[in-house]
């Protein structure tokens, strides 16, 4: 993979989870974050990461645009 696109992701409520998931033919959870209100993840896709699910009020910022995810209440 050449220079992938980075994403990032602005927590607006505390306790917003970050997880990522590996690629290849057994999908695992491989690492996780736990972001509070106000901080800041910049994360990218990699040979090793195939997906991430945000749990928690944030905004993703990526090339295709801005996305915001729900809030966990």
């Amino acid at each position: 993979m050449t220079n992938p696109d980075y994403i990032v992701i602005e927590a607006e409520e505390d306790g917003v989870h970050v997880i990522g998931l590996t690629r290849g033919t057994d999908t695992k959870f491989h690492h996780s974050e736990k972001l509070d209100s106000g901080e800041v993840m910049i994360a990218q896709f990699t040979e090793h990461t195939s997906a991430m699910k945000i749990r928690g009020k944030a905004k993703i910022y990526s090339s295709h645009g801005v996305i915001e995810s729900g809030s966990k209440k």
